[in-house]
């Protein structure tokens, strides 16, 4: 499903938005919508999503959190499609707390440890 933008708004740049969407919806128990970022805008406006989680119990209005990484504002025009919304099931398995983990070739290593692009 595209998020369609009803109405006009600027990004400022640097900055973010909510896009009001005028949709409601009812996501199948077991599952929650995912607003995912539009490839074209990411890659040529810089603009990506955020907080994008809708709980199966939610009715109100989708509203779309944009956020503009360029140095310029950029348009929202009625109709622009800004989102996509992907349905995905919940798996919740039994968690158990436990006092030690086993051991694994990686460790704690995480945010680029693994990517041969030495760590953050």
């Amino acid at each position: 499903m595209i998020c369609t933008a009803r109405n006009k708004k600027v990004i400022p740049a640097r900055g973010k938005a909510l896009i009001n969407t005028q949709i409601s919806i009812a996501v199948p128990a077991g599952t929650y919508g995912r607003v995912a970022p539009r490839s074209g805008l990411a890659s040529k406006f810089m603009i990506d999503t955020g907080a994008g989680v809708i709980d199966a119990d939610y009715r109100g209005i989708v509203y779309v959190l944009l956020f503009n990484l360029s140095d310029k504002d950029f348009q929202v025009e009625e109709g622009d499609r800004v989102a996509q919304l992907i349905i995905e099931r919940i798996y919740t398995p039994d968690v158990m707390e436990v006092q030690d983990l086993d051991e694994t070739l990686r460790g704690a290593g995480g945010f680029g440890s693994t990517g041969g692009h030495g760590a953050l």
